[in-house]
């Protein structure tokens, strides 16, 4: 009896431990769960029997948590609540030390879990697949893999990406090409970074084969929370071309980069655009812009389709470069 007791009395401790908040509906359901996040009148709620389920956020009577969630009324208004606590149907009471505040469910905006401003370690990245067959008067066989990764520990930031694109119209090759990236970031403050980073692009088809670029300069952190992040880096670039017929010439120039994603409906879409534009010193071209921006719709907690438009453009040099990809395929991500 002792050891059944015992036993009962873990599996209770193992159980409010892993589900620690809980959600009461207006129809009289109680679920539980973890709160992932709130955005876009969706509450996230985390199940061991139902995976993560968005709820509708008129739907929801009251709820309780007793992890530290920060809450926001309004676009810029946040408060960290040391924990949630049940309150009348439509109101919830944010527990904050001696001072405890009831306030309308209807007035929030946004409910997420704090992101320590500096952490351990954290390790996010996705991989992006696309094909696409096409058989009429003319064959099209196009084949589009990519990924981004980004690692954090400490004050240091590591950033790397890559990509593989490969096109046969007829069985003729008329795209062939890959690139990877990799940048340090150094947090100076919470917000201001100093980033160094390498580049190569490698064309097996179009006149401008080899592209060599390292470059080093400030950054600036605006967000980085559990809907999303957004970065911009100004740099100063040493870039290296070596076109088709053997010739070379190199340059300096200056560039901005950013980097933005963002969460919608519940977390099941995400935004996001990354790219670089840099202009350089010495008049060589007049502009290199080097983007893409898409959706990814999550299927599962680690699949998701995407949709994507890429734009890759050197205007104003020898081997102007001027393209646009579309692209839609299948991915997953950690």
């Amino acid at each position: 009896m002792l050891s059944r007791s015992l036993l009962c009395l873990a599996l209770a401790a193992a159980s409010t431990a892993t589900f620690a908040d809980t959600v009461w509906l207006k129809n009289g359901d109680r679920l539980t769960g973890t709160i992932r996040v709130f955005d876009g009148n969706k509450l996230v709620l985390e199940t061991d029997y139902g995976g993560t389920i968005p709820l509708d956020w008129k739907k929801v009577a009251t709820l309780e948590s007793d992890r530290e969630l920060l809450i926001k009324q309004g676009d810029v208004e946040g408060e960290r609540a040391k924990s949630l606590h049940r309150a009348d149907e439509g109101k919830v009471i944010l527990a904050n030390g001696d001072a405890p505040k009831e306030v309308e469910l209807a007035s929030i905006d946004q409910i997420m879990k704090p992101k320590p401003l500096v952490e351990d370690l954290t390790w996010t990245g996705n991989v992006d697949l696309a094909l696409d067959y096409k058989r009429a008067e003319k064959d099209t066989d196009d084949y589009d893999v990519d990924f981004s990764t980004k690692a954090r520990h400490g004050r240091w930031r590591h950033n790397a990406s890559g990509e593989y694109n490969r096109e046969f119209t007829n069985e003729v090759k008329t795209t062939d090409n890959w690139e990877v990236e990799y940048a340090l970031d150094r947090f100076l403050t919470d917000q201001f970074f100093w980033q160094g980073r390498g580049e190569y692009k490698r064309d097996k088809v179009e006149e401008l084969a080899r592209q060599r670029t390292l470059g080093t300069g400030p950054g600036y952190q605006f967000w980085d929370d559990e809907l999303g992040a957004f970065s911009l880096a100004s740099l100063v670039n040493r870039s290296d071309y070596q076109f088709s017929d053997g010739s070379k010439e190199n340059f300096y120039s200056l560039s901005l980069k950013w980097d933005y994603n963002r969460y919608l409906i519940g977390k099941t879409v995400e935004f996001f655009t990354t790219g670089e534009v840099g202009r350089p010193l010495d008049n060589t071209a007049d502009y290199s812009l080097d983007a893409e921006m898409g959706l990814r719709y999550k299927l599962t907690d680690w699949a998701s389709l995407n949709m994507k438009a890429e734009k890759d453009q050197v205007s104003g040099a020898d081997g102007e470069i001027d393209e646009t990809r579309y692209t839609v395929g299948f991915g997953v991500g950690w």
